[in-house]
C-alpha cells in the first residue's frame, strides 16, 4: 500500500497513523474496513489480497482507504485491536450489574466473552493464521494485545477474589484461570468446524463455564 504522508498523525488506534483528525470517524471507518476485509484475507490469502480488492470490499476509493490505513500490516494489527475492544466492552457490560452474586458475575463475563469469540470467529482465525507475515514490531504488539485480553480476565478474578461467595485466589491460580478463559474462547473459533456438529454456542458456553467455575470453586 502507499507511503505515509507527512501530515499523518497517531490517532484513535495508537500506533497506526491516519490523516483524519476525528477520532470517532477513524474508529468507525477502520472497523468498517477491518470487517469488510477479514473474509478477503481468509478466502484469498494475505499475500494475494490486493489494495484494490480491500477498497472495493469496504466501499472506499483507494485514495480514501489510504486516509485510514497505509498497509496490510496496519489492517492485521487493527483486527487484533478490534477483538480486544469487543472483549473489553463485553466484560464491562457483564460486570455492570453489581446486584448479582460474584459467581454469577464471573459466569456472565465468560458468557459474554464466548459470544464475542463466536461473532468474531473469522477475526480470531485470521489473527493467528497471518501474524507470521507481520514485521517483528507488529508481531510483538499483537502478542502484547493478546496478553492484554487475558489480563482482562485476570483483573476480573482479582476483583472478585474473596468477596461474597467467591473463594480467595492466589496469584498463580488467578493467572492460570485467566489464561484458561482466554484460550477456551479462542478454541470455539479454532475448532468450530468440528464442534458445531455436536454443540451450539449455548451448549459450549454452559459446558465450559461449568469447567471454569469448577476450577475456581473447588480450590482447597
Amino acid at each position: 500500500m502507499g507511503k505515509k504522508t507527512k501530515d499523518q498523525t497517531l490517532l484513535s488506534d495508537g500506533e497506526v497513523p491516519t490523516q483524519i483528525k476525528n477520532p470517532e470517524l477513524v474508529q468507525e471507518r477502520r472497523r468498517q474496513i477491518v470487517d469488510s476485509t477479514v473474509k478477503l484475507f481468509i478466502e484469498h490469502g494475505y499475500h494475494k489480497t490486493t489494495t484494490r480488492m480491500i477498497a472495493k470490499a469496504a466501499n472506499f476509493s483507494i485514495g480514501s482507504l489510504y486516509e485510514y490505513v497505509s498497509s496490510k500490516e496496519d489492517l492485521l494489527y487493527l483486527v487484533c485491536k478490534a477483538i480486544h475492544s469487543e472483549v473489553q466492552k463485553a466484560v464491562e457490560e457483564a460486570l455492570a450489574d453489581e446486584t448479582t452474586r460474584e459467581k454469577q458475575r464471573l459466569a456472565q463475563v465468560i458468557r459474554q466473552y464466548f459470544l464475542v469469540c463466536d461473532r468474531m470467529r473469522d477475526h480470531t482465525l485470521l489473527m493467528y493464521q497471518v501474524t507470521q507475515f507481520l514485521p517483528l514490531k507488529w508481531k510483538e504488539r499483537v502478542l502484547v494485545n493478546e496478553l492484554n485480553i487475558t489480563d482482562i480476565f485476570i483483573k476480573v478474578l482479582e476483583q472478585l477474589s474473596g468477596k461474597g461467595d467467591f473463594p480467595k485466589l492466589d496469584g498463580k491460580t488467578t493467572h492460570l484461570v485467566g489464561h484458561n478463559i482466554s484460550v477456551l474462547g479462542h478454541m470455539w473459533a479454532f475448532r468450530n468446524w468440528y464442534l458445531k456438529k455436536d454443540y451450539t454456542i449455548e451448549d459450549y458456553i454452559d459446558i465450559q463455564t461449568d469447567f471454569i467455575l469448577g476450577l475456581v470453586f473447588n480450590i482447597e
